[in-house]
């Protein structure tokens, strides 16, 4: 087993350290905030993730999990450092890179014995060279260190299993002694490992998150030309899906893709292209379908409505997707503020993004709007005049369309997410709005009433 320090404690550092701890190995967690390595100590986790507070508390006690805000007791005599540190995006698009540059000039000033720096953030392609030889500038004792890329493809609110059971192990290295540590490191966990060079390693992770992307956007248009001809998207994607060359996954049509990763990635890989004389153009239309996509419910009731001002609007889900309070790039961003300008009493229910979501919109009172975080979904559409649905939580699914037209003072739905059946929701008498299939419009409703009356007479 090996001595590991792994700078940086959000999704993916964290994650990282906790498994490597689960597997066996003495891992030792950074990060420079003293209150969040206290919270940590005391076994309760800075992020929402499924498993990993659990396994936290067990390896802590365990003895082979710890935090610290001491970097250099930390990286001083470690067999291997994973950095997991943050690389936002810039206005440009691309990369910023100066938090794995001052964690790599750290690891140069501290380091005491031979060690493996592995970057496990998702970087540009080259920055390894990069870090490599920005440590080699700063390096004070005579020891060898040298860098590996080990890119993450977790998903958030299930980063804990997707670690442990990955389809496999990317490794980039540039010799054997960093080939053989990095894979005596991943060998408890008995995965399939791909070895490569640092280049292509990084390129790997920019090129699946992309096509991933590039599967949404692409489902996403075809969605918005099935409403245009009376097809079913939900019927084309399951036709789609027995061909196994297309596979079944990531098929869903909905309002864009959101989170830490495929929004982030899509434009450094453009940025990178661009910078290289190339463009990307597919990549290009992923970005330009995926933000047209976000607002598509708002512009939708937009049309259907006069004004939203003095209108009390439902939204169910905040986060960018179940199972996470991450709100990164979440559709929720986008929309609220335009309900809000138009002077929307909205009414927001999220299981667990609330609280971070009111950072940025406290509760109260917005310009003519007004924003109130509710408990449960009932009190959120209860005498709503629309309801909007940007996250498939469990909570949300468990509402019945007939709970719609009982609660709301109008049973207006718009579905970001294709949760509810449309035949269903018109048997409930609901306006129901969603993405690349039928609309169940007022007309609807009233021939449905027509027809049952008929029926009853008869």
């Amino acid at each position: 087993m090996y001595k590991i320090a792994v700078a940086g404690t959000g999704y993916v550092g964290l994650v990282a350290g906790v498994c490597f701890a689960e597997m066996g190995h003495q891992v030792t967690c950074v990060d420079i905030d003293q209150n969040k390595v206290q919270l940590m100590k005391s076994g309760i986790s800075p992020i929402y993730e499924a498993d990993l507070q659990d396994l936290m508390i067990k390896n802590y006690k365990a003895g082979n999990l710890n935090y610290t805000t001491d970097y250099q007791s930390a990286y001083k005599d470690a067999d291997a450092i994973f950095i997991g540190v943050g690389t936002p995006e810039q206005p440009d698009g691309s990369a910023n890179l100066s938090y794995i540059a001052t964690v790599a000039r750290q690891i140069a000033e501290s380091v005491e014995k031979d060690c493996l720096v592995i970057v496990k953030s998702t970087v540009p392609v080259g920055t390894n060279d990069k870090v490599e030889q920005f440590i080699q500038d700063f390096l004070i004792n005579d020891v060898r260190v040298e860098v590996a890329s080990n890119p993450e493809f977790l998903a958030q609110g299930s980063a804990v299993h997707d670690t442990l059971h990955a389809e496999r192990v990317i490794i980039g290295t540039e010799s054997k002694w960093a080939e053989e540590l990095l894979q005596g490191i991943y060998k408890p966990f008995n995965l399939p490992i791909v070895s490569v060079n640092r280049r292509s390693a990084e390129m790997i992770k920019y090129a699946s998150n992309d096509f991933l992307a590039l599967k949404i956007s692409y489902m996403n248009d075809i969605a918005n030309l099935c409403e245009l001809v009376g097809a079913d998207i939900q019927d084309v994607a399951r036709g789609m899906s027995f061909d196994e060359r297309i596979g079944s996954k990531f098929l869903n049509a909905g309002i864009g893709f959101g989170g830490s990763c495929f929004p982030k990635d899509t434009k450094a890989l453009d940025y990178l292209a661009k910078q290289n004389g190339y463009e990307l153009k597919t990549v290009q239309a992923a970005i330009d379908v995926n933000k047209e996509q976000k607002t598509m419910l708002y512009k939708k009731a937009s049309r259907r409505l006069i004004t939203f001002n003095g209108l009390k609007v439902a939204v169910l889900g905040l986060t960018f997707k179940p199972g996470t309070d991450d709100l990164r790039e979440a559709a929720s961003l986008e929309n609220i503020p335009l309900l809000l300008e138009q002077g929307a009493d909205i009414y927001a229910f999220d299981p667990v993004g609330a609280d971070n979501f009111a950072k940025v919109h406290p509760e109260g009172r917005h310009g003519r709007g007004s924003i109130t975080y509710v408990s449960n979904v009932e009190e959120a559409i209860k005498d709503a005049n629309v309801c909007f649905i940007f996250t498939e939580w469990g909570e949300v699914k468990d509402i019945t369309p007939s709970m719609y037209k009982e609660l709301m003072r109008t049973s207006l739905v718009y579905d970001g997410r294709n949760i509810y059946s449309v035949d269903e929701m018109e048997q409930a008498q609901v306006e129901y709005h969603s993405i690349g299939r039928k609309t169940v419009e007022r007309q609807n409703i009233k021939e449905l009433n027509e027809r049952e009356l008929h029926a009853a007479r008869s």
